[in-house]
């Protein structure tokens, strides 16, 4: 596996370099310590299987830079990893198109997870309370063990105000092929082939799961099921029944 590591804090690349290439013998890590290097750097070699992209480059807002590339390299898988756990944020980056959210305290084991869940085909973000921004970072300074320190904070329970557990939200099987296909992505028209299905039907299936999650748009949806499930991993709803 070939990584872009794309991040503007000397300690903070060199640590996360490390971290991840302890994924394996195969995994080489190439690190950018900004934007215009990130860009040079797919301009000379496409060929990577995943980017993990700070927000707050000092030479570009990391957003666009998310837009850019996902627009440039569609294929290409980006995790955004940032020292922002706020909701907004997350909602925002896979609303561009991210494939996950890390925040930087996060558990080397939950990096590992998201990567894993991305790889898969999967969408990652972390544990958050759903219509309320998130309690903001507290300093811990530059150093390396507190930027990668395990932090257990109550989101990490799991608890999503608003939406019951999984097993409970009475979704129709074909409710939840939809939903499958609708976490990975795809629009109505190619859910609606993938299932043999009308258009207008499955729009009635979207609006359908989208009630019973309480929520108001895909994105919304994303974020929801990814708390009521393992680690935040959506895998698990990737192969829809036919």
């Amino acid at each position: 596996m070939k990584v872009l590591l794309i991040d503007d804090h000397p300690l903070i690349l060199s640590a996360l370099q490390s971290v991840i290439q302890g994924l394996g013998d195969d995994v080489t890590v190439i690190g950018a310590g900004s934007a215009k290097a990130g860009r040079e750097a797919l301009q000379a070699d496409s060929d990577f299987d995943l980017v993990l992209l700070d927000l707050s480059l000092g030479d570009a807002d990391g957003f666009d830079v998310l837009r850019e590339f996902r627009a440039q390299y569609p294929a290409l898988p980006v995790v955004v990893v940032s020292a922002s756990d706020r909701s907004s944020d997350v909602i925002h980056a896979i609303d561009l198109g991210a494939m996950g959210f890390v925040p930087k305290r996060a558990s080397n084991e939950s990096l590992f997870e998201a990567l894993h869940v991305v790889m898969s085909g999967g969408i990652y973000v972390p544990p958050m309370t759903m219509g309320a921004e998130s309690a903001p970072l507290k300093p811990e300074g530059d150093t390396v063990p507190s930027v990668l320190r395990v932090v257990r904070e109550q989101a990490e329970a799991g608890e999503v105000q608003g939406h019951p557990p999984l097993q409970s939200l009475g979704l129709t099987p074909r409710q939840t092929d939809v939903l499958a296909l609708l976490l990975q992505g795809k629009p109505n028209k190619l859910i609606a082939r993938d299932l043999n299905l009308s258009v207008e039907t499955v729009k009635d299936h979207v609006a359908a799961v989208l009630r019973t999650l309480n929520v108001s748009s895909r994105t919304q949806a994303v974020l929801a099921v990814s708390q009521m499930t393992h680690k935040g991993g959506l895998n698990a709803w990737r192969n829809p029944t036919r």
